[in-house]
């Protein structure tokens, strides 16, 4: 009888001390395990949002940056302040015409070695920034408003390389009716097509990387940054493919290394790729149809976080976390612990 309770004691306390898998979690090449953990668990860190976008980790105060478009502002997070307001009209003051209505609070938000912060205003139209050490942040800087001497659409998603050239999506996001979920006419926008830039600070030239179909959104560079990935996104928003595109910046000639079609008629909720980021490894960690998506820098679907729909992501300094932003039927902010 003792050994039996013995026994039964030994095997209830090693149950105990089993990590239980996150169901949320599917993995469909097992190294990347490597670097996620499928025992964490999604963590909510604020739902009191209504379009949270644009995540970027701030080293310096060690907290997280992040737009909520629909209430037109920045906001920072941080474990000793939760979230606080960080700027106030940060997308739509009134720099630009547009149509009045629709997503044009800010988007997708960069930080650079000198503590600028850039930020994407769907609004006014332009790429801003300000310096974070600044206690004045209501006087933003015009970075770049136009193309060949055309008022850009919407910047949307940016990212600054470690030479200080600044990538930029330009979709007509500001064009674009909630509503009806559909762009709109308007004799307002003055470019035809939905481009990806490329902004040399050092001749200050203005270059359209890619002007072809679909509509795109979310920018990530290889940890060598030698290629520029870019989502872009197909039905309903436009007639192409729902793809990852590899851009080489050596010579700016671009392929597909990740379709989307399949996933978005797979899951079939109106979300297609949005913003992404790329680890240290080179894996990309990309809102996609599905939640959040792990692809390897070969265009391997290597893993599906079921978040529910999502716009972005990013990770801490040390990458021993992955924060996401939740859309509009899921306006959270989330993290989940990785390997670091």
């Amino acid at each position: 009888m003792k050994n039996y309770l013995f026994v039964l004691a030994s095997f209830l306390l090693f149950s105990c001390n089993q990590k239980k898998i996150n169901p949320l979690i599917e993995v469909y090449n097992e190294k990347v395990t490597s670097i996620i953990d499928i025992h964490s668990e999604l963590e909510i860190l604020a739902d009191s949002l209504l379009l949270p976008e644009g995540p970027v980790w701030n080293k310096k105060s060690n907290e997280l940056l992040f737009v909520d478009n629909l209430q037109n502002k920045v906001l920072s997070w941080s474990s000793r302040d939760g979230i606080k307001d960080y700027i106030l009209e940060a997308g739509n003051t009134g720099y630009a015409p547009n149509l009045g209505n629709g997503l044009l609070g800010p988007n997708g938000l960069a930080l650079d070695k000198n503590n600028d912060l850039y930020i994407c205003q769907i609004g006014d139209r332009r790429v801003a920034k300000i310096n974070i050490n600044s206690s004045d942040k209501t006087s933003l800087i015009n970075v770049v408003d136009n193309y060949k001497g055309n008022r850009l659409n919407s910047p949307n998603d940016i990212i600054v390389a470690k030479n200080g050239d600044i990538y930029f999506t330009d979709p007509a996001f500001a064009f674009f009716d909630p509503q009806k979920f559909e762009f709109v006419d308007s004799e307002l926008r003055e470019l035809s097509f939905n481009g990806v830039f490329k902004l040399n600070k050092n001749n200050n030239l203005l270059i359209a990387l890619d002007e072809g179909p679909g509509v795109p959104n979310g920018l990530g560079l290889s940890p060598d940054e030698k290629f520029l990935y870019v989502n872009k996104m197909g039905q309903p928003f436009s007639n192409s493919d729902s793809e990852i595109l590899k851009i080489n910046l050596a010579n700016n000639e671009s392929e597909t290394l990740f379709r989307g079609n399949d996933l978005v008629a797979k899951y079939n909720n109106g979300t297609d790729f949005d913003g992404m980021d790329v680890h240290s490894s080179g894996y990309i960690f990309t809102a996609g149809p599905g939640g959040l998506l792990i692809i390897s820098p070969d265009g391997e679907l290597m893993a599906r976080i079921n978040s529910g729909q999502i716009t972005n992501c990013t990770f801490n300094d040390d990458e021993s976390y992955l924060y996401i932003t939740g859309f509009l039927n899921n306006p959270k902010l989330f993290r989940i612990k990785l390997k670091s």
